[in-house]
């Protein structure tokens, strides 16, 4: 019952002890002590508006929008329409990041059974209070922290909080922690803490905490746009002055309204020296990309995270969920007595026999389907099911053979010195990673103690036992593993495996699916790790697998790798893991994880397919790679439109074409193209420096079409006898200058095209021609105010254009041997 409404259970065990009383049930509940945790949202929708809103790339654009708008000219302030789309592209990205974590829980709201006034009663899980003696039953997950008082075979599944597979026996006095799974028995455990002071409430709130992920791309956007700024803002404030002084100083722009067309001449510079579409087409490409992961099963819940795996060179593996499905299969079964294939088929019938009880366990249920031509007999006379507390079960068959099968240790207990090779045989077996069981020949039971009922009376374990053979299983690999493990280790990733469990099982899997290839993986027990940083950062370099890691290991060992200079991903299902994907760069969680993992986790495989990485790694090179090509259009615009504002301020000229003659450039030449170019396949992978490569791309082409546009506006008014001070005049020379930046931007764009022979050749033919015939129809020239030059006009652009591209390719074949000479000048000072 949900609804928190209290019925009396009848069928628990006698309790020596009466429980809380209903009054002190209530002063814990007016104390708050009661398992009730307040739901805080990572960050509020108000939080996340100002963060996509208030932006300094924002402010920047829509100030000059506003500007432009005050001056009446609309047509010249289309380009503000980025920021609506870009702040929506970001807005819509973090809220679904905010749904999924304040719908992060680790524990499963039901009810429970506490023990009160002497009676056992039904209470929600928000009813439990400090102190309660609550009842833990198989199948429950426990609702919080507590101290086992009485235990009755309660065996705990703490894979979810410790990354330990197999089950825990808790005996009385022993902590049960929220979050833990009851596989099998019962117990009357104390509560000990509830609410917020849990165990899996402490995890659920540090993996809460909102963690934006790292991208170099923005990064990289963001240290152009604060270097802008400083350049934008003076330099904006001295094109005003110039541009009112050329229409005759600021009384008479004032007095004759023609301040609107200085203003909106200085706005055309401000707009081209900000990379705006580049902004939105990192958020588009990081949306497509995480639309095309979709639909491979792979769930990216932060866009940038795409980029993330194109620079990870450390992927950390949890063993099961990832390189393992959680499942048991059988091996083989190893005679003691070398009687071969013959004396394997023999015993194999029996071993059938007792693994076939009417519910076996997955132990039983992976014998035999390991061996399927043998079928169960049918001639069991008695059964001793198998329990978690003896750790061993029984059968008599009709011959009158007794057959035991269990946990070799348990089994010779009663003569631990009696076979001292099979002991050696176990721990050897052990060792390389399997889960060893034992079969053993109890004797002969007389004729007339054949009977249904004789494990009743003859429970325990003889202590004549012959051991027959030792039967191996181990946990079933996932098809996908070995494959992709070769893939990352050819891309120069270095995966280490790290997991709760025995640190030589980890290995022997690690072995099997061939983590270091060849090499025999090394391993080591993670209490042995170092608890400093600098010094754990040097042990993982010596170390592939690592077992017996707790959570808070696990978390530090991302960070030890970080101060090794190591991008880091990992994979992870179990709220073990949360903390530690949300410390990584990049946390991948599998699709059958728990939901605290998969909430923190920027990557979900939603079918829990571990062969998909590959693909999120391939679709974060191709946008890094691409990005980095089509960055380099995008920057040459703002080179030029800075050494233009910089030639018109110095030289006190009219700027040279108006903000809808960058938009019209712009469009056809950077930002159309370069989101097809965005789009293209490439699996090269990321290098360091991403800024720095497309700096030297961008400062020549830019240095070269800025230089080509300042010396048309400096001379064609002479040539041609325009007057600049003359509206019509002015109006053409812009027209010329537009044309002539243009085609150098086609220019620059054939160059970031390359190689041409192929479709990208013919992308940039498309949209060259677009840009003319767009110059011919007359509701578009209108619009963008462009007028076709004629005779002298005509034939003088085709020269700028002509030495505009021979002065770009000097520059740019001139510009590496001049950086190397300045090197060698600086470095030899």
């Amino acid at each position: 019952m949900s609804d928190g409404r209290k019925d009396r259970i009848p069928s628990f065990p006698q309790v020596g002890e009466p429980g809380l009383t209903s009054v002190q049930v209530e002063e814990r509940l007016e104390a708050g002590q009661v398992n009730r945790t307040e739901e805080r949202s990572s960050r509020t929708l108000g939080q996340i508006i100002r963060a996509n809103v208030f932006t300094l790339f924002n402010a920047i654009i829509l100030g000059a929008m506003v500007v432009v708008l005050l001056t009446g000219q609309w047509k010249d302030a289309v380009f503000g329409l980025v920021i609506i789309i870009n702040t929506g592209i970001g807005i819509a990205t973090e809220l679904k990041a905010k749904r999924t974590l304040d719908n992060l829980s680790i524990l499963v709201a039901s009810d429970y059974y506490v023990h009160r006034e002497g009676s056992d009663l039904r209470v929600s899980h928000d009813a439990i209070v400090r102190d309660d003696l609550l009842w833990i039953r198989s199948g429950d997950q426990i609702p919080a922290d507590a101290r086992i008082v009485e235990s009755y075979g309660l065996e705990l599944d703490e894979s979810m909080l410790t990354g330990e597979s197999r089950t825990v026996r808790k005996q009385t006095d022993d902590k049960a922690y929220s979050g833990s799974t009851a596989v099998s028995g019962m117990a009357l455990a104390r509560v000990t803490a509830v609410g917020a002071g849990s165990y899996a409430a402490t995890l659920t709130a540090k993996a809460k905490v909102f963690k934006k992920v790292h991208s170099d791309l923005n990064e990289g956007i963001n240290t152009i746009l604060k270097v802008m700024t400083v350049v934008v803002v003076p330099l904006c404030i001295l094109l005003i002055f110039t541009q009112m002084r050329t229409v005759g100083g600021f009384q008479t722009a004032l007095a004759n309204g023609t301040w609107r067309q200085a203003v909106v001449s200085a706005v055309a510079g401000v707009v081209g020296m900000i990379p705006e579409g580049l902004v939105l087409l990192t958020s588009l490409n990081f949306a497509l990309a995480a639309i095309r992961l979709a639909r491979k099963q792979t769930l990216v819940q932060q866009m940038e995270s795409v980029e993330t795996l194109a620079r990870v060179d450390a992927l950390n593996l949890d063993k099961t969920g990832t390189i393992t499905d959680g499942g048991i299969v059988f091996d083989a079964i190893h005679l003691l007595d070398g009687s071969g294939k013959e004396g394997e088929a023999v015993l194999s019938q029996p071993l059938v026999d007792v693994c076939a009880e009417e519910n076996p366990n997955a132990t039983g249920r992976a014998i035999m389907e390991g061996l399927p031509q043998v079928l169960p007999s049918g001639t069991v006379k008695a059964r001793l099911p198998f329990s978690s507390a003896r750790k061993w079960s029984a059968i008599l068959d009709q011959s009158g053979r007794l057959w035991y099968f269990g946990a070799p240790e348990v089994l010779m207990a009663t003569r631990p010195d009696a076979h001292p090779q099979v002991d050696s045989q176990v721990a050897g077996l052990a060792d390389s990673g399997y889960r060893v069981l034992m079969l053993a020949d109890g004797g002969q039971v007389p004729a007339g103690d054949l009977r249904s009922d004789y494990f009743q009376e003859a429970g325990s374990l003889p202590t004549d036992l012959v051991p027959m053979a030792l039967i191996t299983c181990s946990e079933r690999i996932r098809d996908d593993a070995a494959p992709t493990l070769a893939w990352f280790r050819e891309q120069g990733v270095r995966c280490r495996i790290i997991s709760g469990d025995n640190p030589a099982t980890v290995a022997a899997i690690a072995g099997k699916v061939g983590l270091t290839g060849a090499a025999k993986p090394r391993a080591m027990d993670a209490r042995k790790l170092p608890e400093d940083l600098e010094e754990l950062a040097e042990v993982l370099e010596r170390v592939d697998v690592l077992g017996r890691v707790l959570p808070d290991q696990k978390k530090a060992i991302v960070q030890a790798l970080h101060l090794g200079g190591h991008t880091v991903a990992m994979t992870g299902d179990g709220v073990n893991d949360s903390l530690a994907l949300k410390e990584a760069d990049l946390g991948i969680a599998m699709g059958n994880a728990a939901p605290a993992t998969k909430a923190v986790a920027e990557v979900v495989l939603v079918d829990s397919k571990f062969s998909h990485l590959p693909d999120v790694v391939a679709r974060g090179r191709q946008v890094m790679a691409n990005m980095e090509r089509v960055a380099g259009l995008f920057l040459v615009k703002t080179v030029y439109s800075a050494l233009i504002s910089l030639g018109v301020v110095l030289t006190a000229i009219p700027f040279p074409y108006l903000p809808r003659h960058i938009t019209y450039i712009g469009a056809l030449t950077i930002g159309t193209p370069a989101f097809f170019l965005a789009l293209a396949p490439n699996t090269r992978r990321y290098r360091p420096g991403f800024l720095k490569r497309v700096v030297a791309f961008a400062l020549p082409s830019g240095l070269a079409t800025g230089l080509t546009i300042l010396v048309a506006a400096w001379t064609l008014p002479g040539i041609l006898g325009l007057n600049r001070s003359d509206s019509a005049d002015l109006t053409g020379l812009r027209s010329i200058c537009a044309i002539i930046l243009f085609f150098m931007g086609v220019l620059v764009l054939a160059q970031v095209a390359r190689p041409l022979r192929s479709w990208r050749g013919l992308l940039v033919l498309v949209f060259a021609a677009a840009g003319v015939i767009g110059a011919f129809i007359p509701l578009v020239a209108r619009f963008f105010a462009i007028t076709l030059p004629q005779g002298r006009g005509l034939a003088l652009t085709i020269v700028f254009v002509l030495a505009g591209a021979v002065l770009m390719a000097l520059v740019v074949l001139a510009y590496p041997p001049c950086v190397r000479f300045i090197r060698q000048l600086t470095h030899g000072r």
